[in-house]
């Protein structure tokens, strides 16, 4: 049968499309939300074509293609899909022909045809929680009518859910309105008293509608008056313990009648007290509040309703009613506690006495009466002081007095407070004799737990304890609280700040006197330091290392537990850190380089944040302490030992140092120069080609040649086989053919020194022809004899042409017992040196040169004196 159906409305549809269109796709249905959740069916139907077919359909939804396994083919031209919404966002759903075949190219735009589906929820549930008010105005109810209830579920923009509020009255048809939101008001005109009303409210879409309850109640079941007005509030001293409320009704009684609710409170407190409600659910106008506290500020609130049980609505509270109750004397005892003011002296201790008004001071304390027994031992005797005073009351914590507390004294601190009524008991509290307090608590910890500063110890090992007082000190204030003693746990109740270090302490009272405090320091919660500190130098920077030193931090700026300072020191780019624990005060830094400029800082670390400080700049010493002491020294030693060694060297080597700075000068009478040649004269040969000149002969009689070897060889040790290797030596001196001859005695200075004349090296030479005696052949040939005698020529060698005076001083030293005349040798050492030539001869020289030349040529060649002088 529904295949029927919607077989007739495809050919409807087609028919339809054919005749107004020449798309050849059609889509349906149309509707106009589809509810979010649910499943949509939509077909596609090929209009009077024949080249595509149903299998050439799909469906495409938001751009994405749906699958195939959601399709169904009503026949050959129409095919379905089935998906379910999802999304609450309208969209387009399409149906498209893809080509059938390579050869058949379709126009997109002919096999195109889509549906537009605005989506919506339906209306899941009925409103709830309908509640509904009717307000008093000035001395009546007001005709209109609100009320309030619970939304019906999600909805979208373009499907919204209506709510009607309807109220009826049992004799009309009643009043509505609509309204998108879940509150909304409807006026009555007039407002009903006494009479029935239905309410109820209707939540309606396009894809559905539902109703909340239906409230069927008297008119006057929905009224809210006004708060109780004028409200007073009466003292009388007579009842110090009461206060009596009274107040003007908010509406007639014609209405109803009206029930009361009363709370109240102490001035400050955060909680209020409510009186119970069977003492006020009658129909009054006033009300005594009992059980309270004297002289103490109250503050009172009314609050009104209908009376009729389960009816209306309670009215807004009142208007503060504010009054003090009438004063009584205090009861209980006001709370004592002293502090002990700085370190204990020699002289003693300083106690500063404190107190708090008693928990029912039942009025303003206004004085205290103070009374302290002093306990002195003197001389195995005890005396007694007792001291009395009034002290006005000022501020909640009223410090009473300092006490100055000596050595083996023990002191008894009696306590009253007074207000304008009486006084309270006497409060007791015992300061032992110094160095005689009992133990306190053990184990104290104190740590930070949900906004408060949580104080644990364990009790101590006597079990006489009464109670224990927790006290803490933070910014110059100080304050306590009082434990009963079985008390090993509690937080602090009194107002802390964060950032700030407080010491909190336990004592432990005995029948009220104190014990030793066991103290720790905390914070409620932690923060950055406000500053670091600032680093100095101890003393001179060193030569490799600095001793640093800085001040703690206060803990008013700490904000926390310095846990780690942390040093820093810098030269050029080249930064170094070295962290040292939050209790240090001091640092010595090593492996320094010398005579470096160093930047120095610190930064304060706590668990929060760190700090930096100031910077601080030092320079190291160039040297280390003692190094130019230790210089100074070892140079003084090493030049002491050098002097040393040159004196020990100097001894040692005297005879060395005698002969080379003064030289022993020979005795010219000791020369060996006498014995140089025989008693003739020289005779030289003539010069011949290529032959050096430049060799001076001395040409001396016999008596002079004696006296010169004489002097020789008295002066100078002789030299043995020094030229031995020279078989060729050339000439006078030991100058070859090209070499220049060796400058004489005369070629020198005039007037040198002795010890310049002395350096120079003279060679005195002659040629001495040995010719044998008379008329015999000489044995062997003529010897050229050298002399290389380091002795300087004497004057009248040097200076043939000086005076008179010289050359009969030098005929004198020349002058020797062999007989012969003088004057023929001081001729002959005046005579003029004359340059002979000679040559060097080969070595076969003996054996080529003639007979008649062998003279001459023996004269010509000479010998060398290995040994020193020689005789020839």
């Amino acid at each position: 049968m529904e295949s029927a159906g919607q077989m007739l409305m495809l050919a409807a549809l087609m028919l339809t499309a054919h005749a107004g269109s020449q798309n050849y796709l059609l889509t349906f249905p149309h509707p106009k939300f589809v509810r979010v959740g649910s499943n949509f069916t939509a077909t596609c139907v090929i209009i009077n074509r024949t080249e595509v077919t149903a299998d050439d359909l799909y469906w495409n939804l938001s751009e994405t293609i749906l699958p195939r396994e959601h399709y169904s083919k009503i026949n050959n031209s129409a095919i379905s899909v089935t998906f379910t919404v999802t999304s609450d966002k309208p969209e387009w759903l399409f149906c498209l022909c893809r080509n059938p075949s390579p050869n058949i190219v379709l126009n997109q735009g002919l096999y195109m045809h889509g549906i537009y589906l605005q989506k919506g929820y339906a209306v899941q549930q009925p409103p709830g929680n309908l509640s509904c008010v009717a307000l008093q105005e000035n001395t009546y109810i007001s005709g209109t009518i609100t009320c309030e209830w619970r939304d019906s579920g999600p909805q979208t923009e373009q499907d919204p859910i209506i709510y009607t509020l309807h109220v009826r009255d049992m004799t009309s048809q009643g009043n509505y309105t609509t309204t998108t939101k879940t509150k909304a008001q409807v006026s009555l005109g007039t407002y009903p008293n006494h009479m029935n009303l239905e309410i109820w409210v209707e939540a309606k879409n396009s894809l559905g509608m539902v109703e909340s309850e239906h409230l069927k109640e008297e008119a006057n079941w929905f009224v809210k008056t006004n708060p109780p007005s004028d409200i007073s509030v009466i003292s009388e001293k007579s009842f110090p313990t009461s206060l009596l409320l009274n107040w003007t009704l908010p509406i007639d009684k014609s209405y109803f009648r009206l029930m009361y609710r009363i709370r109240f409170t102490t001035e400050g407190a955060n909680t209020w007290t409510d009186v119970p409600q069977e003492d006020t659910s009658q129909d009054i106008q006033s009300f005594r509040l009992q059980n309270l506290q004297p002289g103490t500020k109250y503050i009172s609130q009314v609050s009104c309703k209908n009376a009729r049980r389960g009816h209306g609505r309670w009215s807004d509270w009142s208007n503060n009613a504010t009054k003090w109750t009438p004063e009584a004397p205090p009861r209980g005892k006001p709370d004592l506690w002293m502090t002990i003011l700085g370190s204990p002296n020699a002289n003693g201790q300083n106690v500063q006495i404190a107190c708090k008004d008693p928990v029912h001071s039942n009025g303003r304390i206004t004085m205290f009466s103070l009374m302290i027994k002093a306990h002195r031992v003197t001389n195995a005797s005890t005396q007694l002081e007792n001291t009395t005073e009034m002290i006005s009351r000022s501020g909640d914590i009223t410090v009473l007095k300092q006490v100055p507390i000596p050595d083996h004294q023990s002191t008894q601190v009696f306590l009253t407070a007074i207000n304008s009524v009486g006084q309270s008991e006497k409060a007791f509290l015992g300061v032992p004799e110094r160095g005689k307090e009992r133990p306190s608590v053990e184990d104290l910890r104190v740590s930070s737990q949900d906004g408060r500063l949580l104080v644990e110890w364990r009790l101590p090992r006597s079990s006489e304890v009464s109670e224990f007082v927790v006290e803490w000190v933070g910014r110059g204030q100080m304050d306590w609280q009082k434990e009963n003693k079985s008390t090993t746990r509690t937080h602090i109740t009194g107002p802390l700040e964060p950032f700030v270090c407080y010491r909190v302490s336990v004592y432990v009272l005995r029948s009220g006197w104190s014990s030793k405090a066991t103290s720790v320091e905390a914070f409620l919660k932690e923060g950055a330091p406000s500053e670091a500190p600032s680093v100095s130098l101890l003393g001179v920077p060193g030569h490799d290392g600095a001793h640093l030193v800085w001040t703690q931090i206060p803990p008013e700026r700490s904000r926390g537990f310095i846990s780690t300072y942390t040093i820093y020191y810098r030269t050029g780019d080249a930064t170094r850190a070295v962290t040292v624990l939050g209790n240090s005060s001091s640092y010595k830094l090593t492996s320094l380089s010398p005579d470096t400029t160093y930047d120095t800082w610190i930064t304060a670390s706590t668990i929060a944040g760190s700090y930096k400080g100031s910077t601080h700049s030092f320079t190291t010493q160039k040297y280390a302490p003692g190094e130019i002491e230790g210089i100074v020294v070892g140079v003084s030693l090493g030049f002491l030992f050098f002097f040393l060694m040159i004196v020990l060297l100097c001894f040692y080597k005297k005879d060395v140092i005698r002969e080379n700075f003064w030289p022993r000068i020979p005795d010219p009478g000791e020369s060996t120069i006498k014995n140089w040649s025989p008693d003739y004269s020289l005779k030289a040969d003539l010069p011949r080609e290529s032959c050096v000149s430049g060799i001076s002969v001395l040409d001396v009689d016999v008596c002079d040649g004696r006296s010169l070897f004489d002097e020789e060889k008295a002066g100078l040790p002789l030299k043995k086989d020094k030229f031995l290797s020279e078989e060729h030596s050339s000439g006078i001196g030991g100058s070859s053919c090209m070499s220049s001859p060796r400058q004489s005695v005369s070629d020198s200075d005039e007037g040198g020194d002795m010890a310049d004349t002395t350096a120079s090296t003279v060679q005195y030479s002659s040629v001495v022809a040995s010719s044998g005696y008379k008329g015999q052949t000489p044995a062997q040939p003529t010897l050229f004899s050298r002399s290389e005698s380091t002795q300087p020529l004497l004057d009248c060698e040097e200076n043939p042409d000086t005076s008179a005076q010289e050359g009969s001083r030098q005929s004198q030293r020349c002058s020797r017992p062999t007989g012969n005349n003088l004057s023929p040798q001081g001729a002959a050492l005046r005579e003029e040196l004359q340059p002979l030539d000679f040559c060097s001869l080969p070595e076969d020289a003996e054996n080529n040169t003639p007979a008649e030349h062998q003279s001459a040529a023996s004269a010509s060649s000479y010998m060398p004196q290995l040994g020193g002088y020689r005789p020839q």
